[in-house]
């Protein structure tokens, strides 16, 4: 049985698409790994990925993507995929989400996947009905062929969660393993709600016994203020599933009360609604 700590890409036996349940989506959801080779541009210390390397996806098969794609959605819609393998009170089917074991739109045929996938929840009559997500960290949405690929996920009907973890840049780079830069963040973040309907997707949680500070807090809300007119929400979340990075040891997931608080100020400061996901 599939549940919300086993997210494997290969539980389905696919190479780029997977099930798995969403404790933010809210049951099932199908997703599109476009890394297979567990390779990304950053380097999250909470990352459950492993053998994690940096770098970018070997070339993707579309034809095989759609496929894959096709043969899951006929199984969990007509077939008994969701009895064989997901609880009971999980079966229902929320969204089609780019996610996988990197960044999605690293790929160079990402708006093409985009298309591909868009296709078949077109013949499978669930265009505009059931959810098309890209879960990303946005750093590549200074990419022309990126902006096309949101484009044409906010034509689907689809939305993005933007990855946004801190405000301050020292901790960006110390828990994103990358440059930290509140304006390059900003205007990413801007061009991508221009594009699609777009969330922001947050993980906090203690690191080295420590919560974040109330100045990591403020400098996190104070970045968000300045979008908040832009943004559909934030989701919030705590560690659900072990890291697998050699960090894993300095990780602690916060207490849900912690999380909560942390949610009402984050609407209070910049009148942002959030769901929060301990």
């Amino acid at each position: 049985m599939l549940t919300t700590d086993d997210h494997r890409r290969d539980s389905a036996g696919l190479l780029y698409v997977y099930p798995v349940v969403s404790r933010r989506a809210g049951g099932v959801s199908i997703g599109i790994n476009l890394n297979p080779n567990n390779a990304c541009n950053w380097a999250c210390l909470y990352c459950q990925v492993e053998n994690l390397t940096r770098g970018g996806p070997p070339p993707i098969d579309l034809d095989r993507l759609e496929r894959e794609l096709a043969s899951l959605l006929d199984d969990v819609l007509h077939g008994d995929f969701m009895v064989r393998n997901v609880p009971q009170e999980s079966r229902r089917l929320m969204d089609v989400a780019f996610s996988g074991n990197g960044e999605p739109t690293s790929a160079a045929e990402f708006a093409d996947a985009i298309a591909r996938v868009g296709g078949v929840l077109e013949r499978f009559g669930l265009k505009g009905g059931l959810p098309l997500r890209l879960i990303t960290n946005g750093s590549l949405l200074h990419r022309p062929l990126v902006q096309s690929g949101i484009r044409r996920l906010g034509e689907y009907g689809g939305e993005v969660w933007f990855k946004v973890d801190r405000g301050l840049a020292t901790e960006v780079e110390e828990i994103n393993g990358v440059p930290g830069g509140a304006e390059r963040v900003l205007k990413n973040l801007q061009l991508c709600a221009d594009l699609a309907p777009t969330w922001v997707q947050t993980c906090w949680f203690a690191l080295d016994g420590c919560a974040p500070s109330a100045e990591s807090r403020l400098a996190y809300c104070d970045l968000l203020r300045k979008v908040s007119g832009k943004l559909r929400g934030v989701h919030l979340y705590g560690l659900a599933r072990p890291s697998m990075q050699p960090a894993a040891p300095r990780l602690e997931a916060l207490p849900a009360e912690e999380l909560l608080a942390l949610g009402r100020q984050i609407e209070k400061e910049t009148g942002i609604r959030v769901s929060v996901s301990p």
